[in-house]
């Protein structure tokens, strides 16, 4: 027995001295990155001990959205602390110090869209990262007569839309995983 707890106090010491080293310290954990606000998402606004200010607000299709005291805010690809922020400072002007909450009630602007050779073509609403076996996965899969190594993935950037090809059969047999990349709201996936 009392080899067995000096065994056991070793293994915790030894765990101990490795997680108080300097490198194991300096680690940072991985953040997954903030919610970008889009147009479509329904956000709920409301500034505390102020009930004329607690509204439901539509993100228009511009990015913008109206709220009192403010008026126009764009909110298009803001986090949602920073339109928070923005929000507060702006009020600041009528409400002393004012506590101020920005909450995403629905995300209908974080869609991607699936065309072609599926079961269930559509627009589906991302609620968490989806790359492009799992948005095949949620369209019901392909037809039998889908030409899966001719897939592409249209996306636009910087006002340029580009086209990412995707080879259904590489990634099945565990080959250039690469091209399994995440989807960003707005890409079209096209089956032919």
């Amino acid at each position: 027995m009392g080899r067995l707890r000096t065994l056991v106090s070793l293994v915790c010491a030894l765990g101990l001295a490795w997680a108080l080293s300097p490198g194991v310290q300096g680690q940072e954990t991985k953040r997954q990155p903030s919610y970008r606000v889009q147009p479509g998402d329904i956000l709920q606004v409301s500034v505390w001990k102020e009930e004329g200010l607690d509204r439901e607000v539509l993100v228009r299709p511009d990015g913008g959205i109206s709220f009192p005291l403010v008026g126009d805010v764009n909110a298009d690809g803001k986090a949602v602390e920073e339109l928070r922020a923005e929000i507060a400072q702006q009020i600041e002007r009528y409400i002393p110090d004012p506590v101020v909450t920005v909450e995403v009630r629905q995300i209908f602007g974080n869609r991607v869209y699936v065309i072609g050779k599926v079961n269930q073509p559509g627009a589906y609403v991302m609620t968490r990262d989806l790359d492009v076996m799992q948005a095949l996965s949620v369209a019901g899969g392909t037809t039998p007569f889908a030409a899966l190594n001719n897939i592409q993935i249209l996306r636009r950037t910087n006002g340029k839309q580009i086209a990412i090809p995707f080879r259904y059969g590489d990634v099945e047999h565990g080959r250039a995983l690469a091209q399994n990349i995440l989807l960003r709201s707005g890409d079209i996936l096209v089956v032919p």
